[in-house]
């Protein structure tokens, strides 16, 4: 029977947006459906951290760290314009667990990401002496450097689904997938797109990326009776004016026994997270609590001199993450992800169930790998050993600037900085033929351009001034509410229709 496509993945996070890529790249036709913009939900509102899950050590899951530890030296290498290396400072507080443990815990998490890395070790450090145990409180003298990765993680989400087109994929944004059932082996999948128009397509075979929706996907679009039930789990961040003058981050053990990180973000701020809290109801309607921005705020003023209030907040964000429902409470809940692959109605469903930012290209591997035996296509794996994601085709991020400042010699120093850990050597199509500032076109702020804009909307799917401000970069920390509605008079005339078409329940504007 006639299909359209070989593999149709419902959900653009950044399972769904690796999986594709992973397909795409072995010559399976795909096409990937997302109900709002790319990484709209659970995938922009991580702690942006690429890591083996140190506190999870705690909690004997060795195998899900080792993974992580392993994929995070590949992450560094396929995207070191996004990506790039972190150092933790842990202060230390005996109460809570005994020096020589938190010691052993480190030298076991340096093991277990051996072979390949390129990250330092861990070891102790006199906060006495140390620029990290400046804004400290006066009573943390023995602290534990060690070091883990960051990632800008809707960038790595879109730069996935972008390096899929690339091999052939069809990425459609705003396009939901409202009932899909089998005939004849052959998938029949009812899609709507932004404009209401509904669209059917065939496909060999359904990727349920659903993330959060995962469940709900099976039950209401499918029409399964039964099926595993997601475990929800909302996690919440708070950002604060810079809260110290060094590029190290905290690791800061609470009494709950869970942690809370205080990591450098955007140049002028503290980003603090996150919160573990069961969440029942709609996924795409989550925002952080009141007692949620007091937890994160009485963290940081256990172990930092200076205190901090919650009208101090500048902005918020929340996401919910779909995790595997092995029972406990929310925190111990395992990041760990089940792939199952279901042929029963004669045509294959594969369907994601938790995982983590870190871990996504080995899941979309594993999944793919499933796939290609469903349907008998043979084609090894390659994303491992693979060629960049878009723009991470350099070596020194400090040449590369040397060689634009070279090329356009009239680029701001500080636009330049923020184009290389947004686009790396994507720049040049971003650009164009511009040869002087004012080619950039308009300004609408806050550094951002109308090449930047028109880039975002031609190359990365970007619809509305949420996908652009919060996701595709975090301008939205600086732009004035004039700037905003300017720039989205511009896109309404840009992309017509589309203006508020993005999902904005992740996110809480500055206030």
């Amino acid at each position: 029977m006639h299909y359209d496509t070989d593999i149709l993945v419902v959900g653009g996070g950044i399972n769904g947006a690796g999986i594709a890529r992973d397909a795409a790249g072995r010559g399976l036709s795909v096409t990937l459906c997302e109900q709002d913009d790319l990484a709209s939900h659970t995938s922009s509102a991580s702690t942006k951290l690429i890591h083996g899950g140190l506190r999870y050590l705690e909690q004997y899951e060795f195998r899900l760290v080792a993974k992580a530890l392993a994929e995070r030296e590949v992450i560094l290498r396929l995207a070191p314009h996004i990506a790039w290396p972190l150092l933790f400072v842990l202060p230390h507080e005996s109460h809570l667990r005994p020096a020589w443990m938190i010691r052993l815990g480190l030298l076991l998490y340096d093991s277990l990401g051996a072979g390949n890395r390129t990250l330092a070790d861990s070891h102790a450090v006199d906060l006495h002496d140390h620029v990290s145990g400046v804004p400290l409180r006066e009573p943390f003298s023995q602290g534990f450097v060690y070091s883990d990765g960051w990632v800008q993680d809707a960038r790595l989400v879109v730069l996935n689904a972008m390096d899929g087109v690339k091999r052939g994929a069809d990425v459609r944004v705003h396009t939901r997938c409202e009932a899909a059932h089998v005939q004849e082996s052959i998938w029949h999948v009812q899609l709507r797109g932004a404009d209401g128009r509904s669209e059917l397509l065939r496909a060999k075979a359904l990727v349920n990326a659903c993330g959060p929706w995962a469940g709900q996907f099976l039950g209401d679009e499918l029409g399964r009776q039964q099926h595993p039930e997601v475990r929800m789990v909302k996690g919440s961040h708070i950002v604060l004016p810079r809260l110290f003058d060094h590029e190290y981050a905290y690791i800061f053990q609470q009494p709950d026994r869970r942690i809370v990180f205080a990591i450098p973000y955007e140049n002028d701020y503290t980003l603090i997270g996150t919160t573990d809290m069961e969440f029942r109801g709609d996924p795409g309607r989550v925002c952080i609590e009141e007692a949620e921005t007091r937890y994160l705020c009485d963290a940081v003023n256990r172990y930092f001199r200076r205190s901090v209030q919650p009208h101090e907040v500048v902005w918020s964000f929340s996401g919910v993450r779909p995790l595997l429902d092995e029972g406990g409470d929310a925190s111990s809940a395992s990041r760990d992800y089940r792939i199952e692959l279901d042929t029963r109605q004669g045509a294959p469903l594969l369907n994601v169930f938790g995982g983590k930012i870190t871990t996504y290209r080995r899941l979309g591997e594993e999944a793919v790998d499933l796939l290609c035996d469903a349907l008998e296509h043979e084609q090894p794996a390659w994303t491992a050993h693979g060629d960049p994601l878009p723009g991470g085709d350099f070596a020194d991020a400090e040449r590369l600037l040397v060689a634009w400042s070279r090329r356009w010699p009239w680029l701001p120093v500080g636009l330049a900085h923020r184009w290389l850990r947004h686009y790396g050597t994507c720049v040049a199509t971003l650009l164009g033929d511009a040869s002087e500032l004012p080619d950039l076109g308009r300004h609408f702020g806050a550094g951002l351009y109308q090449s930047e804009v028109d880039y975002l909307i031609r190359h990365e799917w970007a619809r509305a001034s949420e996908d652009i401000l919060w996701r595709r970069t975090k301008l939205g920390l600086r732009l004035t509410d004039v700037e905003r509605v300017e720039l989205d008079a511009y896109l309404a005339a840009f992309v017509p229709g589309m203006i508020g078409a993005a999902a904005t329940n992740t996110v809480s504007r500055p206030t």
